[in-house]
């Protein structure tokens, strides 16, 4: 089968196309035929050896990847063969809280990933996609659409009327929109592209913040909610927008703490203690957050937005893609 590999070092260059043995599912594991997978910024960063430089090579980057199920091992009951399904990003944090060991069970991190013709992977690490979703709509849910779905509705308990402001344009940033407006909640965006912001619009958000030509976009959030501020802010920035983020937010409101796309910056964290503001680390979620997401997104039948596919050949430029920014949601690879 064919499959890429980080090997020899880290970069671009050294994703290599290589061939390995089709795998063999063992007991309690299923053998996966891979249709398509989604990047993540987190790609860009273990590609590149930042997200971890001391990650064992090679490994199959890409956490995030659905298809379909071509064979199982002995005692398989969670799935069968024919099923339409999505790894999940953590292969052992089923359920409850997550420990260390759950943590080191990421896919394209601590285990190989999904860009490869084949997978095999826990019968508990996989799990159903919504059946009307193509491959390439079910492979955006893993991270992306999990860490949306674990922020605003398992953490923050987000309802009808609620403010949410969202940055960017990603796909977090995107699929916390859609939640959102799924719930009944209001949306802010923001983003640097006033055509990005049209496209925001007409998927719901109530208004839009171009933080170049409006640098000090807390103040505005806080305009636009009465000078009260946002109920939920999804932050993706890290450090160089949190300052701001707290700005933007309500007393007793919520930031979900997401990414890190803006680099270093400094952070006065009085204003957490003075605003009663709860500031919630989100690292994706567990399967039974991505269950309850999917029968969400089933029962809305709500379709992730996807901005381009590429072939399997072309991961190379797909991740280049990526680094470039401009894209609109996600961004997948077909296999």
């Amino acid at each position: 089968m064919k499959v890429y590999e980080i090997r020899n070092g880290f970069g671009f260059d050294a994703l290599t196309l290589t061939e390995r043995p089709e795998p063999k599912p063992g007991p309690g594991q299923v053998l996966v035929k891979v249709h398509a997978v989604s990047l993540n910024f987190r790609d860009l960063m273990v590609v590149a050896g930042i997200y971890n430089p001391k990650m064992a090579l090679p490994r199959v980057p890409c956490s995030d990847g659905a298809g379909e199920v071509v064979d199982v091992g002995e005692n398989v009951k969670a799935v069968k063969r024919g099923d339409r399904v999505a790894g999940t990003f953590f292969q052992r944090w089923v359920e409850g809280d997550v420990t260390i060991d759950k943590a080191k069970s990421t896919l394209g991190g601590d285990l190989d990933g999904m860009l490869s013709e084949y997978v095999v992977l826990n019968e508990h690490g996989v799990i159903p996609v919504p059946e009307h979703l193509s491959y390439e709509e079910a492979s955006t849910l893993p991270c992306a659409g999990v860490t949306a779905w674990n922020a605003l509705i398992t953490h923050g308990g987000l309802k009808a009327g609620d403010s949410v402001l969202v940055q960017g344009t990603g796909g977090v940033s995107i699929f916390s929109l859609q939640f959102s407006k799924m719930m009944g909640a209001r949306v802010i965006a923001t983003s640097s592209s006033d055509k990005k912001l049209e496209r925001v619009h007409s998927l719901g958000a109530s208004e839009g913040i171009n933080y170049k030509t409006t640098p000090k976009w807390d103040e505005r959030a806080r305009e636009l909610t009465n000078g009260i501020g946002v109920d939920h802010l999804v932050e993706v920035g890290g450090a160089g927008t949190l300052s701001a983020s707290l700005r933007a937010i309500r007393p007793g409101g919520q930031i979900s703490m997401i990414g890190v796309l803006s680099g270093p910056g400094e952070v006065n964290p009085l204003p957490i203690l003075m605003k009663n503001i709860r500031v919630q680390g989100i690292f994706v979620g567990n399967r039974a957050v991505f269950e309850a997401m999917n029968r969400a997104i089933t029962i809305n039948r709500l379709k992730p937005v996807v901005d381009r596919v590429f072939e399997f050949k072309e991961a190379h430029e797909a991740l280049r893609y990526m680094e470039s920014g401009a894209h609109f949601g996600k961004i997948c690879i077909r296999i």
